[in-house]
């Protein structure tokens, strides 16, 4: 087995085996309250991120840093090119009247561009303002009225006209750029004139403590707040994570680590998941999709060593095998296959962490079998090269990163918030702990609060929200971010998210419940989309569930139903309604009977960004749903 192959390899050597090592502090009764781990990187001490491609293009001028997608395929770019263009978009933008210190705001899907204009703004002595390029009219006025930016650069002409409506009542309207229609090649023109030696003074009068970005949050419960990270924040964040996974996957694998990055640039996961592959000189592409059936090309025609996703690909690898399996009629195949992948993964870690033994002779024939009729498939869908990936946003099933384990992909899940640039924990290479989201990266600290609260402190957590002292009062003590997460550590320091403490729910008989882990288990399942627990002072637990297009399609066309049946029809289809129900099963699987899913409602249509209840950043906004299906929650405690 590959993986085994690879960890074995790997913990041989003793100096990546001590990373991640950790300090646990224990209260009188023995729990573990906080965890420490000291840095792996030395901190910022002088300069920026600004220096990042002017140094590699000193050092290392011919190396490929990134490969831009065309026409005719994945064209390098070397660190010498990309100096070049970070320059010349860096002059246009002092030409077009960027003051050092000054906001420019990026509204665009994850392309070369993107990562060009980040340090250009910096190597300009700017600070980036990223916009989610789903963003509407009035939330892109918030952000760039809030940020005070005064310069915007767009991808499309339908951005543009955001901005435009956007921004109409501003008293001082924001100069305006378009990627698709040359951004780049005018600001190249525009700076022309503006000497090498200007670029060189506003890089040298950044240091470690300026201002890199103002990062809004999603937004949830009300307007965003712009997170202000600095640059030795970020870079924290970046160089720790390299340190601590880099070495540990190029010892296992032998290869050249490369990858391709598609989550959203507006979101902090994805901004830290470039710094950090330029820091370690790691080839990456960019792709402009999260969505799996556009996505699996691109990683076929890339073929990654690893990636950094949420666990809604991973579902959607995971559902899209299986529907290809009830295609050619082996349904029942493939679920023996994940039964096998769970039972043989659980086996071959607990042989790993020296604490059980390993699969026996009979698992591991069933294992080979399938390695060949269906974990193979899985490997060729992510492009055949992958063995590692990290997930964060969410939790991901625990049997689901089970049955990647068993497929040959160790899945890695981390955690972290904006005003943690980005992951705080991580399950260290080494030592995997599936259903955990880890330990503190090095240099962060963990601790637990009397009532449960995830507190978290180091050199990634933010300073301030951006004109906002009493925000920014209410959720930073002596250094310590109240992350508003509920969660606890283990006797090893690994920690465990159970909720987030504004959505605890309450029942009329007292039980506390937090929706999270039910939510989490739900959406693993087909047929479900998103979803929504609800049971504040009700007497039992339900759930709001939608119905995912590209599964509903799938249960239609395997019973030779006609593709455009009403979904008004399939929320009452028996049949339909039976497989919902074999995933309200798995997720109260994780739960007491008092805290279990009771009842559900199939909802018609998807919760959405266009309908409000979604943020950009995909995270169900929970009181607009409730408000939104009043009449159906009514309907389900009726019942």
């Amino acid at each position: 087995m590959g993986v085994r192959r690879d960890l074995k390899r790997a913990r041989r050597r003793t100096d990546l085996a001590a990373r991640g090592s950790v300090e646990l502090v224990r209260d009188a009764t023995g729990t573990v309250r906080e965890v420490r781990a000291a840095p792996l990187a030395p901190p910022l001490t002088g300069g920026s991120l600004a220096d990042l491609p002017f140094t590699h293009a000193d050092e290392t001028p011919g190396a490929v840093l990134l490969r831009r997608r065309t026409e005719d395929g994945w064209r390098p770019v070397t660190a010498a090119a990309f100096a070049a263009d970070v320059t010349a978009a860096a002059k246009g933008l002092i030409a077009a009247g960027l003051e050092p210190g000054g906001r420019v705001a990026v509204m665009s899907r994850t392309r070369y561009e993107w990562t060009v204009l980040d340090f250009a703004v910096w190597a300009a002595g700017g600070q980036s303002v990223p916009v989610y390029p789903t963003s509407s009219a009035a939330q892109l006025d918030w952000i760039v009225r809030d940020s005070g930016a005064r310069h915007v650069v767009t991808e499309t002409a339908a951005h543009a006209a955001t901005v435009t409506t956007g921004t109409a009542d501003h008293p001082r309207r924001p100069r305006l750029w378009q990627l698709d229609a040359g951004a780049l090649a005018d600001l190249e023109t525009l700076g022309r004139d503006v000497p090498d030696d200007e670029i060189a003074k506003r890089r040298a009068a950044l240091t470690p403590d300026t201002v890199a970005t103002v990062c809004y949050t999603s937004g949830t419960t009300g307007r965003p707040k712009g997170c202000v990270l600095t640059h030795a924040n970020l870079h924290a964040e970046a160089a720790n994570t390299v340190e601590l996974l880099h070495p540990v996957f190029q010892a296992a694998t032998g290869r050249t680590a490369s990858t391709l990055l598609f989550l959203p640039l507006a979101h902090i996961l994805g901004r830290t998941l470039q710094l950090a592959c330029l820091l370690a000189r790691i080839e990456t592409g960019h792709f402009p999709s999260v969505r799996p059936d556009e996505l699996r090309p691109a990683l076929k025609e890339f073929r990654p060593t690893f990636l950094v996703g949420v666990p809604y690909l991973f579902e959607k690898i995971h559902d899209t095998g299986r529907a290809t399996a009830e295609r050619i009629g082996r349904g029942a195949s493939f679920d023996r296959a994940e039964r096998i992948a769970v039972r043989f993964a659980e086996a071959h870690l607990r042989k790993f962490l020296g604490t059980g033994k390993g699969p026996g002779p009979g698992l591991y024939a069933a294992w080979a079998l399938y390695d060949l009729l269906v974990y193979r498939r899985i490997r060729r869908e992510l492009g055949g090269r992958m063995r590692y990936a990290v997930s964060g946003g969410s939790a991901l099933d625990r049997d689901l990163n089970l049955f990647f384990h068993a497929a040959g992909i160790v899945v890695h899940e981390g955690y972290g918030l904006t005003e943690t640039s980005a992951a705080a924990t991580l399950v260290p290479p080494l030592g995997p702990r599936p259903g955990t989201v880890g330990l503190p990266i090095p240099g962060v600290a963990v601790r637990i609060a009397d009532d449960g609260e995830v507190l978290v402190k180091g050199g990634v957590v933010f300073g301030s929200y951006w004109n906002d002292p009493a925000a920014t009062e209410a959720v930073l003590t002596d250094g310590w971010f109240a992350t508003g997460d509920l969660g606890f550590l283990d006797d090893d320091g690994y920690l465990t998210i159970t909720g987030r403490k504004k959505d605890i729910i309450v029942t009329s008989g007292g039980k506390n419940v937090s929706p999270a882990v039910l939510e989490d288990r739900l959406r693993s399942r087909s047929p479900v989309g998103r979803c929504v627990v609800v049971g504040d002072g009700r007497p039992f637990v339900a759930a709001l569930i939608t119905l995912d297009p590209e599964a509903v399609a799938h249960w239609l066309a395997v019973r030779r139903l006609p593709a455009d049946t009403p979904v008004s029809e399939l929320v009452h289809a028996p049949g339909l309604r039976a497989e919902v129900q074999k995933a309200v099963d798995h997720a109260n699987e994780a739960v007491s009977r008092a805290e279990s899913i009771r009842a559900f409602a199939l909802i018609e249509g998807e919760f959405t960004e266009d309908n409000g209840l979604l943020t950009p950043s995909l995270k169900v906004k929970r009181h607009a749903v409730a408000a939104a299906c009043a009449a159906q929650i009514e309907a389900l405690y009726r019942g």
